[in-house]
């Protein structure tokens, strides 16, 4: 199966990405963040709970998502030729427990695809966002906070797959499709 992490800040264009993925190479789309989004939507008891810490900016503790993903991958992903993680892992933890559920099923991350943009560049599009979405997260506080988690947090997650040899960057800079292109070339490589 094929097994693709997308990494990137918020803003990067992950779920554009992942959503046209999906469609080219036939993987289950798992965004913790979609799933998340539809649990606060419903009020569901991990949904107040998740979304008393991304009102704040923070990340939802990691036993909660592993949780989650665990249970949507045994769900439906028998159907499909692989998964494409949108969200997940955001932590060194939530990367290690992930090798760990893959391998538990004989299966490994094939790559994980970093998409590189500036923060400038990032702040600009999420203030943008926010005057479509309405998203509580697409505030300029909130922005800051997000940044400054994904830099402590996050990017341990994108060091433990450059220490497997797992890890591709990609300019996440120019339009959706020349992104694309760049992506799908990265794909292409590890079919």
């Amino acid at each position: 199966m094929l097994n693709i992490i997308l990494f990137g800040p918020p803003g990067s264009g992950k779920g554009t990405q992942s959503t046209m993925i999906v469609e080219k190479y036939n993987l289950k789309h798992l965004s913790t963040g979609d799933i998340l989004r539809l649990e606060i939507k419903n009020e569901t008891e991990l949904g107040l709970l998740a979304e008393s810490y991304i009102s704040k900016g923070k990340l939802v503790p990691d036993d909660v998502i592993i949780d989650i993903l665990l249970q949507t991958i045994d769900n439906d992903s028998k159907s499909y030729k692989g998964i494409i993680l949108d969200g997940f892992p955001r932590t060194l933890v939530q990367a290690e427990a992930l090798e760990e559920m893959l391998k538990a099923r004989n299966e490994d991350v094939s790559v994980l695809i970093e998409i590189q943009v500036d923060e400038d560049l990032l702040l600009k599009r999420l203030l943008a966002r926010s005057e479509v979405s309405g998203r509580s997260d697409d505030n300029l506080v909130t922005i800051h906070k997000r940044f400054e988690i994904y830099r402590s947090q996050s990017l341990p997650a994108c060091d433990y797959y450059k220490k497997l040899n797992k890890y591709v960057a990609v300019d996440g800079v120019g339009t959706v499709d020349e992104v694309f292109n760049r992506v799908s070339a990265v794909i292409d490589s590890h079919i």
